[in-house]
């Protein structure tokens, strides 16, 4: 058999092609930078959740494709904003994707304080984060509302265990909060509005262990978890059980511009494990509950729980601050009074009966 020297330069082509086929290298993962931020410490349960169970799920969820990675860099505790100043950190681009503690913004954000209007309703965090982000979708005006902050609605990412009162003193009604003086943050301070001489003092979570010990406040509100992960049982040994209910406090979000830039396949990823994230922290706060207030009588602590009758007088001496809320978003074209029904009435369908009916005063 005669072989021509055009056939063995064609052989040899198709051998150097497929020599070079094989050598190619596999298409290279994009990395892409990301800078999360929050001003707690790494040792709040949120932020800890965040870098334990939110960076690696999308981590993860990536890897399946390979085709992007994300380079996550994290900074925590005042590293690059304090805690009130997350909203203004991810809006100037100091972050590209943090915890933004809403309660300290009610002027911003305040579509934000619907579970904080309405308490004494729902202590369960998984339904009242469930039906805020359920509010989200069928109302645009959170979305719109962290839009003007250049940024974009991700998920009610931490909505934490019922506030309880944390004293000095053992108290059981309002009658022995009347001229005191009590810490906490956003709109539960006004939870004290109905109470004789009683006054509010603004304060951080990070701030309220030495504002009890050093006698500024005789009183702070917070949840369990919280008063065991800042040792609150060594300053306020009796912790009043009024379970004024679960309020979402926190929202992750990203930086607009670093948003428009990711790819569809990530922004996925993320917005379905920002979703995860909301629920995965929100069972945490419920399972931590019972052990929070278990950790909190070994170290000391007294546990007092409130009568309906004197959780129902409280929440009939408040201001209707359900209404009000309704009303000055419905006055900036918003659907305030909608979004309150219809939150009242995914807690009422969650098996939830109010001491107080928050929609009564609704014109």
């Amino acid at each position: 058999m005669k072989i021509t020297i055009k056939k063995l330069l064609q052989k040899k082509a198709i051998v150097i092609t497929m020599a070079s086929l094989i050598s190619l290298p596999a298409v290279a993962t994009e990395t892409i930078k990301a800078v999360v931020i929050d001003g707690y410490p790494a040792k709040s349960m949120w932020v800890d959740e965040f870098s334990n169970f939110f960076i690696p799920e999308v981590n993860e969820r990536l890897a399946k494709t390979n085709n992007y990675k994300i380079d996550w860099q994290e900074s925590y505790g005042g590293t690059i904003v304090k805690p009130k100043g997350v909203l203004d950190g991810i809006k100037l681009g100091l972050g590209d994707i943090g915890i933004v503690t809403t309660i300290f913004h009610n002027s911003k954000l305040p579509s934000q304080s619907l579970a904080g209007v309405t308490p004494f309703i729902s202590a369960d965090a998984r339904v009242v984060a469930k039906a805020i982000d359920e509010i989200t979708k069928e109302f645009p005006t959170m979305e719109k509302e962290f839009a003007r902050q250049k940024q974009v609605y991700l998920a009610t990412g931490v909505v934490l265990d019922t506030y309880q009162i944390f004293s000095k003193e053992r108290i059981e009604s309002i009658k022995d909060l009347e001229g005191s003086k009590v810490a906490g943050a956003g709109i539960i301070l006004r939870y004290l509005d109905g109470i004789e001489n009683a006054a509010g003092v603004r304060g951080g979570l990070t701030d309220f262990y030495n504002m009890v010990s050093t006698g500024l406040v005789d009183h702070a509100m917070l949840w369990p978890e919280a008063a065991e992960t800042f040792k609150i049982a060594e300053v306020a040994p009796f912790m009043l059980k009024a379970d004024f209910g679960a309020v979402n406090t926190k929202t992750v979000t990203t930086n607009s511009r670093f948003w428009k830039k990711l790819p569809s396949e990530v922004k996925q990823v993320i917005q379905e494990v920002a979703i995860e994230y909301r629920d995965h922290v929100a069972n945490i706060a419920m399972n931590r509950a019972k052990k929070s207030l278990d950790a909190y009588i070994a170290a000391g602590g007294t546990v007092v729980t409130m009568s309906q009758e004197a959780r129902k007088e409280w929440a009939d001496s408040m201001p209707d601050l359900a209404a009000e809320w309704a009303e000055g978003l419905d006055k900036k074209g918003e659907p305030g009074t909608e979004m309150l029904r219809a939150y009242m009435a995914k807690l009422k369908a969650a098996g939830f009966t109010p001491t107080r009916d928050w929609t009564a005063g609704l014109k």
